[in-house]
């Protein structure tokens, strides 16, 4: 999935250029050409598909060459992740009835790859076998209130290992909205809780029958399509038919109210890169704990902080603790590290008051 707009991450993350296909890591890749080089470790490229923006069709082709033409399915709106996931599925199944898939978005960050693949290929030989829809859950290393959790029920190892199954797999209670300080330190305290990752495994039929169950406008609409896909009709099709379909996450139209839920608890180094904190918390820190990115930058008491700046700009900062600095094309950001979920809003503010070319 790469049609986001990385709001949190803006100024450098913009509507015509979004966080997945920058080089944040400063590695000579994007985030979404590292998602599909990780993604070649379990599947040949015929079988990956890149969903995305219809603005964004240049951007994936220039940076993913090798992705079939067919493989990049163009959204024409913005409808959230459910009909994202359904245009994607029933459009598998016309091609193969038996498959089974991975989703996962395009910006996020593993380090431990080699474990993320080993995981991934056991969800889905359960896949495979059971009528189970699995998200990979992340082991929390902190109490964050920046994630949702997963709520798993812990005697459902004991009962898998009778039937044969994997132990690690277990059955999901809960799904749990972003909370407060409080109640994230309560999560992982119980020891029985998981940050969701958004990474979901499932065999297409099953998550088609559940669209049946749950989601029954979205059923109707993507099956309509059937007949089109993978036709040199189907493009006109999704351009008519994708802007009427609801607009909802795959967690509220599925998820949240499926029985066969099912988590795969995982420490694969992940991050899903969705603020500037969260860039600050993986990348490498000088003896004050800052981060940045240019040669050029002299800094004094200054500390704890997250740097971005153009290439080839220096910079002189004095007294600075814990705060975001961002320069990039129109944009001058200066803001307060720990109000950083603020961002999102802050940008919308200043589109609404100074003009579109600040989105």
């Amino acid at each position: 999935m790469a049609g986001g707009v990385g709001s949190r991450f803006w100024p450098k993350s913009r509507n015509h250029f979004p966080k997945q296909f920058i080089d944040i890591l400063g590695t000579g890749e994007s985030l979404l050409q590292l998602t599909y080089q990780r993604f070649l470790k379990v599947c040949p490229n015929e079988n990956i598909m890149i969903l995305t923006n219809a603005g964004y069709a240049d951007l994936v082709k220039a940076q993913l060459p090798a992705v079939l033409e067919d493989n990049i399915l163009l959204e024409p709106s913005r409808n959230n992740t459910a009909p994202c996931i359904a245009y994607a599925t029933y459009k598998i199944l016309q091609k193969n009835p038996e498959a089974n898939i991975v989703v996962a978005p395009s910006d996020h960050l593993i380090l431990k790859e080699d474990v993320f693949i080993g995981k991934i290929n056991q969800a889905l030989a359960f896949a495979e076998s059971n009528d189970a829809l699995l998200t990979l859950g992340i082991s929390p290393t902190r109490p964050d209130t920046g994630y949702g959790y997963i709520e798993y029920l812990e005697d459902e190892g004991a009962r898998n290992k009778e039937q044969g199954l994997e132990t690690e797999i277990k059955k999901v209670a809960a799904f749990k909205e972003k909370p407060v300080l409080e109640k994230a330190q309560e999560y992982v305290n119980s020891g029985n809780y998981l940050w969701n990752a958004g990474i979901f495994i499932w065999k297409a039929a099953n998550l088609q029958k559940a669209f049946e169950k749950y989601a029954p406008e979205i059923d109707t609409l993507f099956k309509s399509g059937n007949e089109v896909y993978n036709t040199a009709d189907e493009a006109q099709f999704i351009m008519d038919q994708y802007p009427t379909s609801p607009d909802i996450s795959i967690d509220y139209a599925i998820l949240e109210k499926a029985d066969n839920i099912y988590t795969l608890p995982a420490d694969i180094g992940w991050s899903d890169l969705g603020t500037w904190a969260s860039l600050h918390a993986i990348a490498e820190q000088d003896e004050q704990q800052n981060v940045y990115n240019s040669e050029h930058i002299h800094l004094n008491e200054t500390r704890n902080c997250m740097i971005n700046l153009p290439k080839g700009k220096a910079a002189v900062i004095r007294g600075l603790d814990n705060f975001i600095v961002v320069d990039d094309e129109n944009v001058l950001m200066i803001y307060p590290k720990s109000e950083e979920q603020e961002i999102k809003g802050v940008s919308k503010e200043m589109v609404a008051r100074f003009g579109s070319q600040y989105s």
